[in-house]
């Protein structure tokens, strides 16, 4: 695992921010569900890029080229994350989709592998905006210790190599701590988090 904080500055977080929000208009939040249960994620998410992730009860966790509500497909990845990827992956190739989870205050996420790819050849890369989140990363078994740190707006984790498909989540969100997301209260009404997750899903 590699940490790169404060990889961006706040001028580019705004920028970026900005960017994302236009694609949101595109491609609105949805909750994904848990498979099985259909029991609701406490994150909202959407997707960038030609391919997104989604989950329900009826189909599962999976990668689709269209949003499941509106059935448009996803809006395109800002440059800007493009390049982020490039500078810091080093991959030859580009990542396929970006996941875009929104963390109001009460959400977080279950310690989970990302392996639902059918490669794992490229990093994933997680982009953090917003208030400050308690990380927890562990190793390949659900079974390993794991540790945990604060993740600041701004600041960069890449899975790669032997922490590839490393298990890891949010524990919390602590509230009030960036205030990044108040200039869109219509689209953040709750302030919160924003992460961005880019993954390769196909070989190359």
């Amino acid at each position: 695992m590699k940490f790169f904080p404060g990889y961006l500055s706040t001028e580019q977080q705004k920028d970026l921010l900005d960017q994302l929000v236009s694609a949101i208009e595109a491609a609105p939040f949805f909750v994904p569900r848990m498979p099985r249960t259909g029991k609701a994620f406490s994150v909202r998410m959407t997707n960038l890029g030609p391919l997104g992730w989604v989950a329900d009860k009826e189909n599962g966790y999976r990668y689709q080229s269209t949003h499941p509500e509106t059935g448009q497909n996803w809006p395109q990845m800002p440059q800007t994350l493009l390049d982020i990827w490039a500078d810091l992956t080093k991959c030859p190739a580009n990542p396929e989709a970006c996941l875009v989870n929104y963390y109001a205050t009460s959400a977080k996420m279950g310690l989970h592998q990302d392996r639902d790819e059918e490669t794992f050849e490229a990093p994933v890369l997680s982009i953090s905006l917003g208030d400050r989140a308690r990380f927890r990363v562990g190793g390949k078994s659900r079974k390993d210790k794991t540790s945990s740190f604060e993740l600041s707006s701004g600041d960069i984790v890449m899975l790669d190599g032997d922490t590839r498909l490393a298990y890891h989540g949010i524990d919390r969100v602590i509230p009030q701590s960036s205030m990044l997301l108040d200039a869109h209260p219509t689209v953040f009404p709750d302030g919160g988090r924003v992460n961005l997750t880019l993954r390769r899903v196909t070989p190359f």
